[in-house]
């Protein structure tokens, strides 16, 4: 007898963000080729991805402060094989640095308006 398929669930699923990350990521694009834009961007992604390592132990650190750890101390970090990010890289510093007029100007550059919201 032929086995007939039934879906269970599907490979792949909707996060809901997809359209406006690929739409940010085009933005910051603009005349980049796509060869070159890859280093941005995958460079952008590994400091996220340490930046929330270590963020986490950061925290984790602050909250041992009275048992004598130090959150700015690189040897706590890499004693747990998480990379140190000073002050000036971590992630929230350079997010804070992006100001409305860098966003005007990128969504301007998507769809050629000059509006933020």
């Amino acid at each position: 007898m032929a086995r007939t398929k039934t879906k269970t669930h599907e490979a792949s699923a909707s996060l809901g963000f997809e359209a406006k990350l690929w739409a940010a990521a085009d933005a910051l694009r603009n005349n980049m080729d796509a060869a070159e834009y890859k280093h941005v961007v995958l460079g952008l992604i590994f400091l996220k991805y340490i930046s929330d390592a270590f963020e986490a132990k950061h925290a984790e650190l602050e909250v041992q402060r009275a048992e004598g750890a130090d959150p700015e101390d690189p040897d706590e970090y890499r004693a747990v094989n998480i990379f140190w990010v000073p002050k000036e890289a971590r992630w929230l510093n350079l997010k804070g640095q992006c100001s409305p007029a860098h966003y005007r100007h990128a969504r301007g550059r998507r769809d050629g308006s000059d509006r933020t919201g």
